[in-house]
């Protein structure tokens, strides 16, 4: 097995498999070689890996490329299924053919989270301080006009490689989703005190189930790529067998720093841009892209588009337990599905909208 520097990819590509070279053996049998390039972590890599090669060989080449152990990996789009057949089977058998596209998900030896203190994203995440654009449109306005904030969208826009994990569908709606306190309880997840799938906010497959019909799903993240994307697969959200699939993944990378007052005194926050996305794919804009995150002030850039849900805490308790929000949103989202314009719609009256439907049967 051979393997090489990671080389630069397209910006939307994530793999590329083909049949690169075939040699002749000291026996004189043809071996023959695949070259793969896969995406780790937002980065592009390279290896070749013969045919007579092992899946156990494939997943120590991935290691030593990644530090990412093999009971970890998690291998997204290289067969169908995404669970690689015993360590035993060779890699000639997998068939692998020019197009198929691979990302490894997984946390790196040593990486592991063990405190939540030491998580550089944690304050900023569970900082409760807000500010609601939708009521200041004045506010809003001097955000969207600065012309440093303008400049940065053009620059994270440069910078940012999306990484496609499922194809766009066409004809579909965006739903820009944050994870932390809006679908999962983060704080006991990353403390270990609870297993994921006891963090997450009640009915949240069946939430994303129930629109994905109408509607691609990017998770929008204001933490670290590695974490985003394992907890992700921890949760059963991506490389599952359930009937929805989310379309790619965005972590604090492209997120930036804005400056504003709160009470007469200096403060900042980070936004989440929608004309980042917007201007990766065209096909989205401020007509059919929605914003749910149980923070306000993240909607600075894109007032309109953002629907604020309350915020998700206290998994385990029996308040938690109950709560129905993605239930209610689900319906919401339903609602204005054939709505052609969002920019007619005010979502931070979404509830008061809510209860003038029909209830369910």
């Amino acid at each position: 097995m051979e393997i090489e520097p990671a080389a630069s990819l397209p910006a939307e590509t994530t793999i590329q498999a083909s049949t690169s070279t075939t040699e002749i053996t000291e026996n004189g049998t043809p071996e023959r070689w695949i070259d793969l390039q896969f995406t780790w972590a937002g980065k592009p890599f390279t290896l070749s890996i013969a045919e007579s090669d092992r899946v156990f060989d494939f997943k120590a080449a991935l290691q030593n490329l990644t530090k990412v152990p093999p009971d970890r990996q998690k291998i997204l789009g290289l067969i169908k299924g995404n669970k690689l057949p015993p360590d035993q089977e060779r890699i000639g058998d997998l068939r692998l053919t020019p197009g198929k596209k691979f990302t490894l998900i997984g946390t790196p030896e040593g990486d592991e989270i063990k405190d939540p203190s030491q998580l550089e994203f944690l304050p900023d995440v569970v900082n409760d301080l807000d500010l609601d654009f939708t009521e200041d449109p004045v506010a809003s306005a001097a955000y969207r006009n600065d012309q440093r904030n303008i400049r940065k969208v053009k620059e994270a826009t440069a910078a940012l490689n999306v990484n496609i994990i499922h194809p766009l569908r066409e004809g579909k709606k965006l739903l820009v989703l944050d994870i932390d306190y809006t679908i999962l309880d983060t704080k006991p997840l990353t403390s270990g005190s609870l297993p994921p799938a006891e963090c997450a906010r009640p009915r949240l497959h069946e939430f994303l189930e129930a629109i994905y019909p109408y509607y691609d799903i990017c998770i929008w993240s204001q933490t670290s790529w590695i974490w985003l994307e394992t907890k992700l697969v921890e949760l059963g959200m991506i490389g599952s067998d359930r009937n929805y699939q989310i379309s790619f993944v965005l972590d604090k990378t492209p997120m930036f720093t804005v400056f504003t007052e709160r009470d007469g005194k200096p403060w900042t926050h980070s936004v989440k841009a929608l004309q980042i996305i917007w201007n990766h794919f065209p096909q989205f804009n401020a007509t059919n892209t929605i914003h749910v995150d149980d923070l306000s002030r993240n909607f600075a850039l894109n007032p309109k588009e953002g629907l604020k849900i309350a915020a998700f805490k206290g998994a385990h308790t029996r308040e938690a337990m109950a709560d129905r929000e993605l239930d209610k949103l689900a319906r919401y989202m339903l609602h204005i599905a054939s709505v052609d314009d969002f920019r007619t719609l005010s979502h931070k009256d979404w509830k008061t909208v809510l209860r003038g439907l029909p209830r369910p049967a």
